[in-house]
């Protein structure tokens, strides 16, 4: 068996575990974690397919731009239920 097929397995049972984390988890806090860190995992295997374009694109608009806009929202939330 090949060792970049090994590799690509252990990054699909680690995105379907942490996919399951994401879903299951209480904390919102927690939960966006799991989910930058699956879009950085899903970064690698595009990476592994090779196709660099799309694993840059993930990159910056999976993991950066949506993980920002999910901590600026969860902040947001938290400072408005402060309020009240």
């Amino acid at each position: 068996m090949n060792s970049i097929a090994i590799v690509e397995g252990v990054i699909a049972l680690l995105l379907v575990l942490l996919a399951f984390l994401a879903v299951s988890s209480k904390k919102l806090i927690t939960a966006i974690i799991y989910l930058s860190i699956l879009s950085m995992l899903t970064v690698s295997s595009f990476a592994l397919m090779k196709a660099p374009d799309v694993a840059i694109t993930e990159a910056v608009i999976g993991s950066g731009l949506v993980t920002a806009v999910f901590l600026f929202t969860l902040f947001a939330m938290k400072k408005e239920g402060e309020k009240e």
